[in-house]
């Protein structure tokens, strides 16, 4: 879905938000309450640039608005693949805007992710999956890596690795796979505005994912040997 029908359909024609370059930004009203909108749009690659861009609307709303819902709408390619990114220190930049967003559900912000259109590698990692709960609109495309790439990466067949991704989500692609390991909470279908309202009574600073996956069967072992961890601390 287009970002501008999004957030239209969300709140409204006059919904607030605005876009400047690959970066969406504003403060929507919803049931008569205000909420802070971060996002990008256009399949943006994080870059130094644009990971700084989103930290500081973060910052800006823990200083000028203390306890605001945030709302990252989420349409990434991930990080930006330029050695000029790479020398200005991207793992940094990017590692701001995760601490930044962490920060803001610490100091009481209700922060919720919502993937639009396609969400990948570190640029989902450093927003949705930091946020209190993500969650995906059916149509979205949510992958870390291409099959082929982990092929690259781990040296196991390429066809072993296609053949495991028919029976195990953490091997495959797809927003659907990410809800049965816990990643994505939940599909929005039908009522949009019905669905974040929902979402953010739901919205908790426990983090769900792993007993979300195991009694999904997505992650069966994350919830269980974290709590062995815990037990042996």
């Amino acid at each position: 879905m287009e970002w501008n029908s999004l957030a239209t359909a969300l709140f409204g024609a006059d919904h607030g938000v605005t876009r400047d370059g690959d970066v969406l930004r504003g403060t929507a009203q919803f049931d008569g309450e205000p909420l802070a909108v971060i996002g990008t749009t256009d399949h943006a690659p994080i870059g130094v640039r644009l990971a700084l861009t989103q930290a500081r609307a973060v910052l800006d709303t823990i200083a000028q608005h203390p306890g605001r819902p945030i709302l990252l709408l989420i349409d990434t390619q991930g990080q930006q693949l330029r050695r000029r990114d790479e020398l200005l220190g991207i793992n940094r930049a990017m590692a701001h805007l995760g601490m930044s967003i962490d920060l803001a559900r610490r100091r009481g912000h209700r922060v919720l992710g919502l993937v639009y259109d396609q969400a990948l590698s570190g640029g989902f990692i450093t927003s949705g999956l930091i946020a209190d709960a993500c969650d995906a609109l059916p149509e979205a495309e949510i992958r870390v890596m291409r099959i082929p790439a982990m092929a690259r990466v781990t040296k196991l067949p390429e066809a072993m690795l296609t053949a495991l991704s028919q029976t195990n989500p953490v091997f495959a692609p797809g927003v659907g796979n990410y809800v049965a390991m816990g990643g994505v909470r939940s599909l929005w279908r039908g009522d949009l505005r019905a669905a974040l309202r929902d979402a953010l009574k739901r919205a908790s600073v426990e983090d769900c994912r792993a007993r979300d996956g195991e009694e999904r069967g997505g992650r069966r072992l994350a919830a269980s040997v974290a709590q062995r961890v815990l037990d042996a601390a």
